[in-house]
């Protein structure tokens, strides 16, 4: 049987398709975050405008509804232990697939410093129970795990942003992974912690055997056509342990640009047109759009190989492909938004800039000003 060969125009197509940058998703946040595999949130605000720009109409205040009124998303430590919204329904699978994957043999702290496998058990165990109907800061749960597990749980070890943190935190992203924590709401500045079964009672996380196909076939859908190597470096996994979950699921191979890649079995959909298009993405959503999905010398074409690919920036889309880069600044209600294009931008260009730029103002509560020119702040780290 011949192997089906996709071209880079239709990857492009697809992708933009499926992550709502053709046109509106429908759903609400949750379902655009499922149709991300998930949206980065290490900056909120940036998660907001992510999620946003791909419904119709929605502003941040939808997204913050869906998160701390609706609670159908979850904020929590996800893949590569970074911070990121899952959809609530969705986090027996995200947590099976995260809790099994493969952990490194130490976390490079010094010996005295690490949990045996025992007193990580007994630390999430306290954590899980500690935050069952409470939402506590960093502070207010150190002090109750120490009065629960003992003063070793919280001996200041581990050393951290120019200070030294105590010795549980080395295992919070594990924490969450097991299902034992996520993110509640803020005290003014300070996060909190508390136990996602709060928001979906009794789940149970699947098992790693069934979590990692339905993981796999969610990357294939937002990112697909890929690779076991692609696959791995979206998760930080090991290749070989990609390598094992791709033969253990039903897939159908296909050749992108000729190179041998794969998507789910039943995924026969074709993009409704060529890829097209101009977008605005915020921090983390141009750095999903690319470690998604390599390779890099197609997706950051010419000089946008050199000026946005090594750097976290807000990147300017057009038909698919990294075009130019974008900075904003507030002050009140004003939004300056600069943008500094890599390639000449037609008239019809200029005018989907414009309305994208309305867009993210009412997103954003605010009032946009657009300038073209050069981008002077720097990448976001």
């Amino acid at each position: 049987m011949a192997v089906e060969k996709w071209s880079w125009e239709r990857v492009r197509a697809l992708r933009l398709e499926r992550h709502g940058l053709a046109a509106p998703l429908g759903g609400g946040p949750a379902a655009v975050v499922r149709a991300m595999a998930s949206t980065h949130a290490q900056v909120m605000s940036a998660a907001e405008l992510a999620i946003a720009i791909r419904l119709d109409g929605a502003t941040r205040q939808d997204v913050r509804a869906a998160l701390w009124n609706d609670h159908t998303l979850v904020k929590t430590f996800g893949l590569r232990g970074t911070v990121h919204l899952l959809p609530t329904e969705d986090l027996p699978m995200w947590l099976g697939a995260l809790a099994g994957l493969p952990q490194a043999p130490n976390n490079g702290l010094p010996e005295e410093a690490r949990l045996t496998p025992g007193q990580t058990d007994e630390i999430i165990d306290a954590i899980g129970a500690i935050l069952a109907d409470a939402e506590l800061t960093v502070d207010e749960l150190t002090e109750a795990l120490g009065d629960a597990v003992g003063s070793w749980a919280v001996e200041k070890v581990m050393p951290a942003w120019q200070e030294m943190w105590p010795r549980w935190r080395q295992i919070t992203h594990l924490a969450a992974h097991r299902g034992a924590l996520c993110f509640g709401h803020n005290k003014g500045r300070k996060v909190t912690y508390t136990n996602p079964h709060r928001w979906l009672p009794g789940f149970t996380p699947l098992p790693p055997e069934e979590a990692h196909p339905a993981l796999l076939r969610a990357y294939l859908w937002a990112y697909g056509p890929s690779t076991p190597a692609r696959f791995a470096h979206w998760l930080n996994a090991p290749v070989r342990w990609a390598r094992e979950v791709f033969e253990a699921t039903e897939l159908r191979q296909v050749e992108a640009e000729g190179v041998p890649a794969y998507v789910a079995a039943d995924d026969t959909a074709e993009p409704a047109g060529p890829p097209a298009g101009l977008r605005l993405l915020p921090y983390f959503d141009g750095y999903a759009y690319r470690v998604g999905n390599q390779p890099p010398e197609l997706l950051y074409p010419g000089r946008a190989a050199e000026r946005v690919l090594p750097y976290n920036f807000q990147i300017l889309i057009i038909d698919g492909v990294v075009a130019g880069l974008w900075h904003q600044k507030r002050s009140g209600r004003r939004l300056a938004i600069t943008v500094e294009p890599l390639r000449p931008l037609t008239p019809a260009h200029r005018r989907e800039l414009d309305e994208q730029a309305e867009r993210v103002g009412r997103i954003l509560e605010a009032r946009p000003e657009v300038a073209i020119g050069e981008v002077t702040a720097g990448s976001h780290p």
